[in-house]
């Protein structure tokens, strides 16, 4: 298996940021500051599935 497992942290990651982005502006205080944190969770999630999956021992 060449690292394809981690697809799903690259999809759940840009879920995050397509979502996170326009909620972020849309949503009242307190509600933006999760919507941003989806983001930043979401950018981290995209970031270490890209690494996993092109390079399969990126953290060993």
């Amino acid at each position: 298996m060449n690292g394809y497992q981690y697809l799903f942290l690259i999809i759940a990651g840009m879920a995050g940021i397509v979502w996170g982005l326009p909620a972020a502006h849309r949503l009242k205080s307190p509600y933006d500051i999760a919507a941003a944190l989806a983001v930043l969770a979401g950018v981290i999630a995209a970031a270490m599935g890209i690494l996993l999956t092109f390079i399969p021992g990126f953290f060993r």
